[in-house]
């Protein structure tokens, strides 16, 4: 009966070191809330998340793909760890591995002649090892290591195939890695500590193996020292340790020593290995966090370097031996703070890191010129609770907030060939010092918003946003008559000034050439420079380069604000904050024309939840923590409460969390915790009811539900005219179909795996009502578009 397609999906990746890996079908995982989320970084020369898998209960920590399989494993904050099975049709199947008592923090898993291995470490201060039993097919943990109270950071498991032997490196809080055996007890498989090796001055972070042509093994290490440390494992035929001299000679002779350890292979041999320290490698200034190993198509070995410095680096050896930096990229400057982890293609031609904000970025190496490597088009998306959201008036782009103290305009990326349009992060007009409570739109280039703080604050679009936004969406001057006045007239670009929170026009005169630069303007709190783009900005440009500059600043609330509202002409904005009394809890009205206050509505004795302005502008309705909603109408400019619910007729037991109007003004919905949702109308009948004219037409009930979110739009194929959206506190999204008599019908489910896996807090249909395009935001960091089609009846 009902049709959904995913159009967007934005979210960041979660901020641990090993919470994204790119491996199977060139695919990116990355753990993203409690979800797993797969990024195609080649999707019809764009990019964009396809699917997100829900199986964990609390944060993701670690996914790891398994090595020439469509399988991968993931650990998570609910002490959980899941071995993901991908199908033919795409659809995962999970296997289950309990036995920590704390978050899993560290996942590795190898196929070893057919049989698979995976290793867990957990804040339990254990590290599991784990394997299918072959008669239950569920996996079983064959062996514990207790670190006292100690901690793993990093896991490595090695199979090296010419002598049939498994090698083990993990890290703990000590600065040491340790390297355990394989040996077979009793017929089974356990491993043993082999050998320790010191260097280290700090945590060691990540850990990689790869095998060289000559049956020698690389293990590359990283730590918080900001050091990289190389060592040589070589298999051995006897057990004559060697030592060797380096030239250089300082005060005292530099002795690199080789080292001796025995492993026993799957035939019970003893196997000898020599290890010794290769290099040490010195270019980052901070933390390296993750190391990864590629070889290329002719064979050249690379390594990436990620680091919290900002920078990724590429190493190779050189002719002569030595390991030296090729490549360097990242955010040299600028506002992030550097990469938690980075991962090569499978092809070894194009690398990502992802940073502290949940960032994604990507280089590609150029098909021309193999010195040189281009940066990507990515997805990203709030690394918090994303609160409100807010279609532009005729649905060209989406406007978000969240509590990650920034708001984001996400809109379609056209381009003239036949790719398919992709949705894309275009700018982030506010980055705040407060946590990002909710949002209004006032016009296609204004908004207004309001965080956890007591003032209201508007933004107008800088003439750069208004370029840019119309090169990335095929918009023509002539269609954009507004646009034009904003280039003409408006500031180029924003920026906010050292300890501020205030985004300050930048006007392109204000911009002074280098010639005449006074000493004092060395480091000048303008950062803005004009950017064109024909495509989606990277990270850098989000952050520094697409400030809306901030109008008007409204004072005028004693606590908090909780909740906006935008008349659909632009006049009006209304305003609420967190309230336990009636003063409080009033509706302050402004008019955005000359940013006064117009009126205080006072109704409710709690906190007003959400307000909604009638698309006709006659109404406003207000819902509120005390149960009730409030409706005020629109006379000759003055608003009057003309109707609202007490405990006899509210039908509400619980708080309204949310309310809607339809497209014609003819209806309004409202849902609660209680599990409700209640339409009503106008029926030209006064009564002697706190009601009035107003009556309900139709009450659907969610048993044992929570209702956080409703929203309307048009039905053009069905007999029922109105499609109603109903958004849940477990993620789940109902649609209905509503008919003008009262009834509701279920067209269909949108489950956690295509929605949301915590509470939804915001659902918005697109102005534009030729297609349902529906928009979701919840507390889950999530921000998606669905195009929903409902088969005629």
């Amino acid at each position: 009966m009902m049709k959904v397609e995913n159009i967007y999906t934005s979210i960041a990746c979660n901020r641990t070191a090993e919470s994204a890996d790119w491996g199977g079908d060139n695919l990116i995982l990355f753990g993203a809330s409690n979800a797993i989320a797969v990024f195609n970084p080649n999707y019809n020369g764009s990019a964009k998340i396809t699917q997100t898998f829900i199986g964990h209960k609390a944060r993701v920590n670690t996914v790891k793909w398994i090595k020439g399989k469509k399988q991968f494993i993931s650990g998570s904050d609910d002490n959980d760890c899941i071995l993901w099975t991908i199908g033919d049709d795409h659809e995962p199947v999970r296997q289950h591995l309990k036995g920590h008592n704390a978050a899993v923090s560290v996942v590795e898993g190898i196929y070893v002649k057919d049989k698979l291995i995976i290793a867990t470490a957990s804040a339990d201060s254990t590290i599991k090892f784990w394997q299918k039993d072959s008669v239950t097919n569920d996996f079983v943990c064959f062996q514990t290591i207790s670190l006292g109270s100690g901690f793993c950071f990093a896991i490595k498991i090695f199979y090296i195939e010419k002598t049939d032997c498994l090698l083990i490196a993990l890290t703990t809080e000590d600065h040491n890695i340790h390297l355990f055996g394989s040996v077979n007890a009793s017929g089974e498989r356990k491993f043993i500590k082999v050998e320790i090796l010191h260097g280290h001055e700090d945590w060691v972070r990540s850990l990689d193996f790869i095998a060289l042509e000559d049956g020698d093994i690389l293990l590359a290490s990283s730590a918080q020292d900001t050091f990289i440390r190389l060592w040589r494992i070589s298999p051995r035929d006897d057990i004559c340790p060697v030592k060797a001299v380096s030239e250089l000679q300082l005060n005292e002779e530099i002795k690199i020593e080789e080292r001796i350890f025995t492993i026993e292979s799957e035939q019970g041999e003893n196997r000898h290995f020599a290890i010794g320290l290769e290099s040490v490698l010195l270019g980052h200034d901070a933390w390296v966090y993750g190391v990864n190993w590629s070889r290329q198509v002719d064979g050249t070995l690379q390594l990436l370097s990620s680091s919290i410095d900002k920078t990724l680096i590429i190493w190779t050896v050189g002719e002569d031996g030595v390991w030296m930096e090729k490549i360097r990229v990242g955010d040299v400057g600028g506002n992030s703070l550097g990469f938690y982890g980075g991962k090569f293609s499978p092809d070894g031609r194009s690398i990502m890191g992802h940073g502290f904000h949940g960032s994604f970025h990507i280089w590609h190496q150029s098909k021309d010129d193999n010195s040189l490597w281009l940066p990507g088009i990515v997805v990203g998306g709030h690394f918090q609770m994303v609160q409100d959201l807010a279609w532009e008036p005729s649905g060209l782009f989406l406007i978000t907030v969240a509590a990650d103290q920034t708001s984001r305009i996400h809109a379609p990326w056209v381009r003239s060939s036949n790719d398919e349009d992709t949705w894309h992060e275009l700018a982030r007009p506010q980055v705040h010092g407060y946590d990002m409570r909710t949002v209004a739109v006032l016009g296609r280039y204004s908004f207004a918003s309001g965080a956890e703080e007591k003032i209201i604050r508007t933004f107008s679009a800088p003439g750069n946003f208004v370029e840019n936004f119309r090169r990335i969406c095929r918009i023509s001057s002539e269609e954009d008559s507004e646009g034009s006045v904003i280039i003409e007239s408006s500031s180029k670009g924003a920026s906010v000034p050292s300890l501020g929170l205030s985004n300050k026009a930048v006007f392109i005169e204000n911009e002074i050439p280098n010639e005449q630069r006074h000493i004092k303007d060395e480091y000048p709190e303008n950062y803005f420079s004009a950017v064109t783009l024909n495509e989606p900005p990277p990270e850098e440009t989000l952050m520094q380069n697409t400030l809306w500059p901030e109008i008007q600043k409204l004072y005028g609330h004693g606590y908090e604000i909780f909740a906006l509202a935008a008349s659909c002409d632009g006049k009006f904005l209304a305003s609420s904050c967190k309230s336990s009394n009636l003063e409080h809890a009033q509706v302050i009205l402004w008019n955005t024309t000359t940013w006064k206050q117009h009126q205080k509505l006072a109704s409710h004795q709690l906190t007003v939840t959400q307000m909604k302005f009638s698309p006709n502008n006659q109404y406003l309705l207000t819902v509120s923590r005390d149960r009730r909603w409030s409706l005020f109408e629109n006379v000759s400019d003055s608003f009057q409460l003309i109707a609202t619910t007490d405990k006899k007729n509210g039908i509400h037991a619980r708080i309204i969390w949310t309310c809607d109007w339809s497209f014609d003004s003819k209806y309004f919905a409202t849902g609660s915790r209680d599990g409700k949702v209640v339409c009503w109308q106008d029926s030209n009948t006064d009564t002697n009811t706190s009601l009035k004219r107003w009556r309900h037409a139709g009450v659907l009930e969610l048993k044992n539900e929570s209702v956080t979110a409703v929203a309307f739009t048009k039905n053009s194929s069905c007999k029922a005219q109105y499609i109603v959206a109903v958004g849940l506190e477990v993620g789940v999204i109902h649609i209905y179909c509503f008919g003008e008599d009262g009834t509701w019908t279920s067209c269909g489910n949108i489950q956690q795996s295509l929605a949301h896996h915590l509470t939804i807090n915001k659902l918005e249909f697109k102005p534009d009502m030729s297609k349902n395009i529906l928009a979701s935001c919840g507390n889950d960091y999530l921000v998606r578009l669905y195009a929903i089609e409902i088969d005629k009846e």
